[in-house]
């Protein structure tokens, strides 16, 4: 099946492009939707423009269109660019939706429109078993936004280990916080992983913290070769 992700670099779009391999599909683009909003409902936003160097690391083409990020306008952009895969072939769009109907539902709305097939891998995943297996897969994820009560400043830049899904349960028991981050508490940005040919390595990056909450911005990246 010629497939498509919808890609922004954190670990839920990265394990939905690994199912899609997996699957055997023959994945023909990543598409990034660059949202001019930060509180975008239906888009990731931190780090949006290094999804580049991700697209060199697997050998995959991208696909990147931005939008304002207006609530429910947003989707516009979105389906001209489904309408774009599906001239070009593409029959199947993968996405990295766990528990968002919001999101789901909208994606699956736009794809019945222009005939596309949905697939969504992790939905109604179990939280700790998926973050154990995004971390038993290989991949190399790190935190570049908190926003969520019980998340601090020094949680940015973090690797997702399993150190770190022991202290979020500890966390849990006193404050709701979804360990796969599916609430909002948190956005990532994968590094490495098998399905790259190369990592990615952070030569300079920001913290911008706001009281509460914050994002790591990486000003600059680039590809090195795996030892």
């Amino acid at each position: 099946m010629k497939s498509a992700i919808l890609f922004s670099g954190g670990k839920d779009s990265t394990m939905a492009l690994y199912n899609a391999i997996e699957n055997g599909d023959d994945v023909k683009y990543l598409l990034s939707m660059k949202s001019k909003n930060s509180s975008s409902y239906m888009f990731h936003v931190p780090n949006i423009d290094l999804t580049e160097l991700i697209s060199e690391a697997v050998n995959i083409p991208l696909i990147t269109a931005e939008t304002e990020g207006i609530k429910e306008k947003e989707l516009d952009d979105l389906k001209i660019q489904f309408k774009r895969l599906k001239n070009e072939g593409i029959e199947a769009v993968y996405t990295g939706a766990l528990y968002s109907t919001y999101q789901k539902s909208r994606i699956e709305k736009l794809g019945n429109e222009v005939g596309l097939k949905i697939v969504s891998p992790y939905w109604h995943v179990d939280e700790e078993e998926y973050m154990n297996h995004i971390i038993d897969c290989g991949f190399d994820v790190i935190i570049c936004g908190v926003f969520a009560y019980g998340l601090t400043e020094d949680y940015l830049g973090r690797h997702v280990t399993k150190d770190l899904i022991s202290d979020l349960k500890k966390k849990s028991e006193k404050v709701p916080i979804n360990l796969a981050f599916e609430g909002g508490e948190a956005e990532t940005f994968v590094l490495d992983g098998p399905i790259f040919n190369k990592r990615i390595e952070i030569l300079d990056a920001d913290v911008d913290w706001h009281f509460d909450n914050g994002t790591y911005i990486i000003k600059n990246a680039k590809l090195v070769n795996k030892d």
